[in-house]
């Protein structure tokens, strides 16, 4: 009999070279006991009191090929809770080598099985992204945010990348009853589980958030039973909103029919109450450094049911004094080119994607400096509202800080501009470059190309309204 410990329940390494070790000395499932410290996974397991020691691998059997599928299939079901999935792992990674396209067959009993704890576990990812709330805490002087969470598997880890690129200039703890995951804005770190005592109750800002939430809600919309499929109450106890939806749902009959009445009257009145919300709580925005020498938070504007949105790279020196976007040099050269590409800038909803004004100090004068991937970041909640409250129709990206934002990632302008993209939200999307990149081309030849072409970019995107 082998028995295998691995270092935690989330192990894949652990697991994946046991598993070649076992599979080159050949070794059949039911020889084998998985264990994960002391305790052990099978629960009919016993572990032996001096396991024998493991024989050498056999040379020609040493290299185990297994398709990409299973590798995939794997990650995800080392995370699950289920004790045998080292176990079921390792017995179709044995029946592969007879029935490679094993993989494939979603019939087969065991196959199967596996595929249900990977739907499970990815199902937790998805709820602890969604329902994980943060408090804000005071911590020797300096704010940090902590929360609590309960997950069904061991995906806090797996899980932890997202919330370091997601707040990335935020110092933050998650705290939950296996490990907690700390981040100082520079370094990830982990320590021992904790309890929900551990965990803040609540802070100020849960005010704000509740009244936009409350803002948001659409009683036309309410279907409780897919409500509490997507959203089980037992989440519910860490967020603060759920304390509000009793209340709405009981009364959303009521407020369905006065919405009604109050339609022909009152267009758009719901968003734009939900977009006031927003941009009250922006102003108070801290998510990351650049709030502290900027003068304001410099929200979007325009109709709440523009068809068309800009988004730009941030505030300039003109735009963070008068807490409005594009009012200043570059600001004159896009409402120019908004006019001969026959659009109206008053229907169109202007945002940056950065909202505070990152600067250099030189003297007297505020020179612009470019926002850094964890500025862009922590401003794409807000990016991320604006889109969901204005939903126009075609978005214009700005300039590549704008793309990086509204894509998620690094978006080559020479390569995406000219064509219609799809956001990953939802939503047709056109890169161009930002008005201040025309400002500074020295040469006045390919001044003019470059924005005639800007303008035919603007004209394009315009078209696609029709």
């Amino acid at each position: 009999m082998r028995v295998v410990t691995l270092a935690e329940p989330d192990d894949f390494d652990g697991w994946r070279d046991a598993a070649r070790g076992l599979m080159a000395d050949d070794v059949p499932p039911d020889d084998v006991v998985w264990q994960v410290g002391s305790a052990p996974a099978d629960l009919f397991g016993t572990v032996p009191p001096d396991p024998p020691a493991a024989s050498a691998p056999r040379a020609a059997s040493a290299t185990v090929s297994v398709p990409r599928a299973f590798l995939d299939l794997a990650r995800s079901v080392i995370l699950g809770s289920d004790p045998e999935r080292f176990a079921l792992l390792y017995t179709l990674l044995h029946r592969l080598r007879r029935e490679p396209k094993l993989i494939e067959d979603r019939a087969d009993p065991l196959v199967r099985r596996l595929d249900r704890i990977a739907k499970d576990v990815r199902r937790d990812i998805h709820k602890m992204r969604a329902f994980l709330r943060f408090r804000e805490v005071e911590e020797e002087g300096e704010t940090r945010f902590v929360a609590w969470f309960e997950p069904d598997h061991h995906i806090v880890r797996a899980n932890a990348a997202f919330f370091v690129n997601r707040f990335a200039s935020m110092r933050w703890s998650i705290l939950t009853p296996e490990v907690a995951i700390h981040w100082d804005g520079t370094m990830l770190s982990e320590g021992p589980g904790a309890k929900k005592t551990d965990a803040p109750e609540g802070d100020p800002t849960e005010e704000v958030w509740k009244t936009y939430y409350a803002s948001t809600f659409n009683p036309a919309r309410v279907k409780i039973g897919a409500m509490l499929k997507e959203m089980p109450r037992k989440y519910w106890k860490n967020m603060p909103e759920t304390d509000l939806v009793p209340g709405m749902i009981a009364t959303a009959q009521a407020r369905e029919s006065g919405m009604i009445e109050r339609a022909r009257d009152v267009v758009g009145g719901n968003s734009m109450i939900a977009w006031e919300a927003l941009s009250d709580e922006a102003a108070g925005c801290t998510r990351c450094p650049l709030y502290k020498p900027a003068t304001q938070t410099v929200f979007g504007e325009g109709p709440i049911d523009a068809p068309l949105m800009f988004v730009g790279e941030q505030p300039g020196d003109q735009e963070d004094l008068a807490g409005r976007p594009f009012v200043g040099p570059a600001g004159q050269m896009f409402d120019r080119a908004m006019a001969e590409a026959g659009l109206d800038r008053s229907r169109a909803y202007v945002t940056n994607a950065v909202k505070h004004f990152k600067f250099e100090q030189r003297g007297k004068r505020r020179i612009h400096a470019k926002p850094g991937a964890g500025e862009i970041e922590a401003c794409r909640w807000w990016i991320e509202q604006e889109q969901m409250l204005v939903a126009p129709k075609v978005t214009v990206a700005l300039g590549a800080t704008a793309a990086r934002s509204l894509f998620g990632k690094v978006m080559t302008i020479g390569k995406e501009r000219g064509r219609a993209l799809q956001l990953p939200g939802g939503g047709e999307a056109w890169i161009t470059v930002h008005p201040s990149y025309l400002l500074r081309l020295p040469d006045k030849v390919q001044a003019d190309e470059e924005y005639a072409r800007f303008v035919e970019d603007l004209r394009m995107a315009g078209a696609r309204l029709a």
